[in-house]
């Protein structure tokens, strides 16, 4: 494996995480993040828009969960609430309401748990 090649298996991890999209760097656009290595552009990193990495954050605490965050208890809604509101979520126009879909609850049931925690 390339030094390049190894820059690129070693950040694939946190793009993936991100639900960005790897992209040859000469193939970059204004929007894209190009990432060095070496002084020599390695990758180029297309960004998701908001509304997508909230969906591709969900995905992924579901897959944490191994179930769909609908049937987690009230205290686990709880507590992936507190993580989407420290990691933003509720910033993205109809957060609260992806939010609630994804939980199962009302969107007041929500802004409870999220004044909960302000309480806290």
């Amino acid at each position: 494996m390339t030094g390049d090649e190894s820059f690129i298996a070693a950040v694939k991890p946190l793009v993936d995480a991100m639900g960005g999209i790897m992209i040859p760097p000469d193939e970059a656009g204004s929007e894209d993040v190009v990432l060095a290595w070496e002084g020599v552009d390695a990758v180029a990193v297309r960004l998701p828009q908001l509304a997508d990495s909230l969906d591709h954050i969900l995905a992924a605490m579901e897959r944490k969960e191994g179930r769909p965050l609908s049937e987690l208890d009230r205290k686990a809604k709880q507590e992936v609430v507190r993580i989407l509101e420290a990691r933003g979520a509720f910033s993205v126009r109809h957060g609260v309401e992806i939010v609630a879909s994804a939980l199962g609850v009302s969107r007041f049931t929500v802004y409870n748990y999220l004044n909960r925690e302000k309480g806290a």
